[in-house]
């Protein structure tokens, strides 16, 4: 679950030659288009916290109770189950100069381990991703402040590790490097800025629903 406003700690590019075919027959089998061009790779880390209404037992309660309101809350975007506990996300489309990719990711939200909640991708059966590949690590726990007037208030702390390889296309590659960084970030910070900002509303709203609290949409969001 992501955040509505948060903080980058860092982000870093890094290139790997993709492997050529020996031959013809293998070349068939591999995309023409980004068969001679190079994996970018991008790191990130983002942290954050939003604040539940409640204590933490109830909290808890909510969130191992995920099948019950993360495909309603994860609205508009298009959710497949996937087990028990797996999920998979078709985000939205987002591209520049001319190259698009519409992506899809598999996460699987982990029961807590000693009051840790962790999500990871997974893969997503009979689908190859056109041009990406995805590793997602996030862990959230619970943190119960004291008392206030309004009542007792939960922090949902949590933290993201995101590794995203994007497989350009040649004409992207013939770019400079500067330009193929900052526009990378560029679509990544929108990604997730705009997928943790709706969200994390969604998720804090219909908590308070089940609740019966009024929302106000003012819970504190930003260190």
């Amino acid at each position: 679950m992501l955040s509505r406003q948060g903080e980058y700690k860092s982000w870093e590019i890094t290139e790997a030659v993709l492997p050529v075919a020996s031959n013809q027959e293998e070349a068939k089998n591999i995309l023409t288009d980004t068969n001679v061009a190079t994996i970018t790779k991008f790191y990130g880390r983002y942290q954050d916290f939003m604040e539940m209404p409640a204590p933490a037992e109830k909290v808890a309660e909510y969130l191992n109770a995920h099948a019950l309101w993360f495909s309603r809350c994860a609205e508009p975007m298009k959710v497949q189950l996937l087990g028990e506990n797996g999920y998979a996300l078709v985000i939205g489309r987002f591209g520049a100069f001319g190259y698009e990719v519409e992506p899809k990711i598999g996460l699987e939200l982990l029961p807590p381990e000693e009051g840790i909640y962790r999500i990871r991708t997974i893969p997503i059966p009979d689908y190859q991703s056109p041009g990406y590949d995805v590793d997602y690590r996030a862990s959230l726990q619970l943190i119960e402040n004291d008392a206030c007037s309004s009542g007792e208030v939960t922090r949902v702390e949590w933290e993201l590790d995101l590794i995203v390889d994007l497989h350009f296309p040649r004409f992207i590659q013939r770019l400079p490097k500067s330009i193929i960084q900052s526009t990378g970030d560029r679509l990544l910070n929108q990604i997730v800025r705009q997928v943790s900002r709706r969200l994390t509303r969604k998720v804090q709203q219909d908590f308070q629903k089940s609740l019966e609290i009024p929302f106000s949409g003012n819970s504190k969001q930003k260190r």
